[in-house]
């Protein structure tokens, strides 16, 4: 019998309060779904270690979009201190059992799941290094870290994501994303068309 790869787990990042946006930017609808919902759901098409999602700012309304959802839920009281909080408050929450983690926003709604397909058979394909899409001339989130960089992640402070730790990275596969380049930040942003 074939010995079972890697776990992968996700960490979806919703714990932000969205000012410039002028609300929960997590609860906006896309298509019909709220963004949260829509990478919730993204990652457990992928993802077969489970998935948390960490809520902060607006936690009750945003965990009420996903409670339907077979997701861990992790609160950072502390997300006001930025999104390194986040992030170590998912990686304590992740399951034993997995072996690398996905790193997703909830505000990229042109991802789709072809694009995290790809990304996950890359890591796959070099499992003991990060995986990062590649936009605007740069990696970034959605990324795949393995269990072997939690640490580093674990080690930003303030507002600093998991970019630095990728920027950084001796060892990395990068996967195309143009998708990935739409962020919303605005409600403006929910009409800009696709990035090509």
């Amino acid at each position: 019998m074939a010995e079972p790869g890697p776990r992968l787990a996700g960490l979806v990042l919703a714990a932000g309060a969205a000012t410039r946006f002028g609300g929960p930017k997590q609860l906006a609808q896309v298509g019909g779904v709220s963004l949260i919902e829509r990478a919730a759901a993204l990652a457990l098409g992928c993802c077969d270690a489970g998935v948390v999602v960490v809520t902060g700012a607006h936690a009750g309304a945003v965990e009420a979009a996903v409670c339907h959802l077979p997701v861990v839920l992790a609160r950072n009281d502390a997300w006001p201190d930025g999104l390194a909080g986040s992030l170590r408050r998912g990686l304590d929450a992740l399951p034993r059992t997995a072996d690398a983690c996905l790193v997703m926003l909830c505000d990229q709604p042109e991802i789709a799941a072809a694009d995290l397909s790809r990304l996950v058979a890359a890591w796959r394909g070099a499992p003991g290094q990060m995986a990062a899409a590649y936009y605007g001339g740069a990696p970034g989130v959605p990324a795949v870290f393995p269990r072997s960089a939690w640490p580093q992640l674990a080690q930003l402070h303030g507002d600093r994501g998991a970019r630095g730790v990728l920027a950084c990275a001796a060892l990395l596969t990068t996967v195309a994303m143009p998708a990935a380049a739409l962020d919303i930040d605005t409600r403006a942003d929910l009409g800009r068309p696709r990035p090509e």
